[in-house]
């Protein structure tokens, strides 16, 4: 078989799929992509770059559907010269959200395309509004209309959609909610799993394991869309609570969701310099990006691990964290209520507030015992839900194979 994937951020979604594709024998597998430090065996990649910035003065509502037609244009000329090569794929898949796939089909019109589908733009019922500190003005909706245009010209596009939670799923509009699918990327659990043997080597040489009284907290960055603010706000009352309480830190410095800060100045700096000295920070410790198995460590020897979002994309680590046994602390907005369930594999609390957040770790660190059965369950949850394996992979190929049967119909 015959496999174009499309990702500007190599592999993005498609690891788990493109890997295991690009691993059986008689299949021949192509990717697309902006990203050149990553490879996969058995993936052929073709590496495209933008021909031209967006636009200087293009309407502010324009520059993400101007920036989605430059990369589609380049994307469907490296799909020309593979065609002019010999390379037909039987299957398509991409990411809709930087517009790569919305002219692959006029290239390749027979070829069934399977476009993923992360979220489609609310004024309400989503991220935006969910800040009570948000301002409401106008501009908002018809902005929000506008920058579902990728999302429309690619539902017209596919021949199936694939979106990873029902959550998600509901944010689209019924009427093409019947091309989409249901399917998570899935989670490796024989990977992400508990190990009482794990150690995390800190900044100042201190290293920890899972005897200590361990907070944890990731984010691909520190910033509000994932209540970092709300989770720093938490930790003056967690350290006065529980003297000997370290809490652990992964994430980067930059905005990956919403508007920053827009003087330089990261979340971070922001909520250090609010805090102040009612943060202690000899045990507070920031590790940055972090490679992969240090992650996971530091998940395995955490006591309590908050995971806070607004209404929008779930995050792969919170999956991660269950998988590895953790004691999840979540906010009670409705993708983390769609696998979190209150006292039963997990705590939910108020995503804005900190006090609620520190009461739930500090419970949690004074009787770990108490909260066993909670692990226990988490990581069923995702073993029995979102395992790479048994369930997710398998529904992947299940896609592919009712996308290759479209063409043959």
């Amino acid at each position: 078989m015959k496999i174009l994937f499309v990702h500007q951020n190599f592999p993005g979604q498609y690891l788990h799929l493109a890997r295991y594709l690009g691993a059986q024998p008689g299949n021949e597998v192509v990717f697309i992509t902006q990203r050149k430090d990553v490879t996969l065996p058995g993936v052929r990649k073709i590496v495209y770059k933008p021909h031209r910035p967006v636009t200087d003065k293009v309407h502010h509502y324009l520059r993400d559907a101007e920036a989605g037609v430059i990369n589609a244009q380049v994307v469907a000329r490296a799909a020309l010269e593979l065609r002019n090569s010999g390379f037909v794929p039987d299957v398509m898949l991409g990411h809709n959200g930087w517009g790569e796939i919305w002219y692959l089909k006029d290239v390749f019109p027979t070829t069934p395309l399977i476009g993923y589908f992360e979220f489609f733009y609310r004024f309400e019922g989503a991220d935006v509004g969910f800040d009570p500190n948000e301002p409401d003005i106008f501009d908002t909706r018809p902005r929000l209309r506008t920058k579902n245009l990728g999302n429309l010209l690619a539902l017209d596009t596919v021949d199936l959609g694939q979106t990873p939670t029902q959550w998600q799923f509901s944010l689209y509009p019924e009427r093409y909610q019947s091309i989409l699918h249901i399917v998570h990327e899935g989670i490796d659990t024989r990977v992400a799993a508990p190990n009482p043997r794990a150690r995390v080597k800190l900044p100042n040489g201190r290293e920890l394991t899972a005897a200590d009284e361990v907070v944890t907290y990731v984010a691909r960055n520190l910033e509000p869309y994932r209540g970092f603010p709300s989770f720093m706000r938490s930790l003056p009352r967690i350290l006065a609570q529980r003297p000997n309480a370290q809490v652990v830190i992964v994430g980067g410095d930059e905005t990956s969701y919403g508007p920053g800060l827009g003087n330089g100045q990261t979340y971070r700096q922001q909520m250090l310099a609010e805090l102040g000295d009612s943060l202690d920070l000899e045990r507070v410790h920031f590790l940055g990006k972090v490679p992969y198995p240090v992650f996971l460590n530091v998940l395995q020897i955490s006591s309590a691990h908050v995971y806070l979002t607004f209404p929008f994309v779930l995050s792969w680590s919170m999956l991660e964290a269950m998988a590895t046994g953790c004691l999840l602390i979540g906010s009670s907005t409705p993708p983390v209520m769609e696998v979190l369930r209150d006292n039963e594999n997990g705590i939910l609390v108020d995503f804005f507030s900190a006090d609620e957040i520190a009461d739930s770790v500090v419970d949690a660190l004074k009787d770990p015992g108490a909260y066993a059965t909670l692990r226990e369950n988490a990581r069923r949850t995702v073993v029995d839900n979102y395992d790479l394996y048994s369930k997710c992979l398998p529904a992947q190929l299940n896609l592919l194979n009712t996308a290759t049967n479209l063409r043959s119909a």
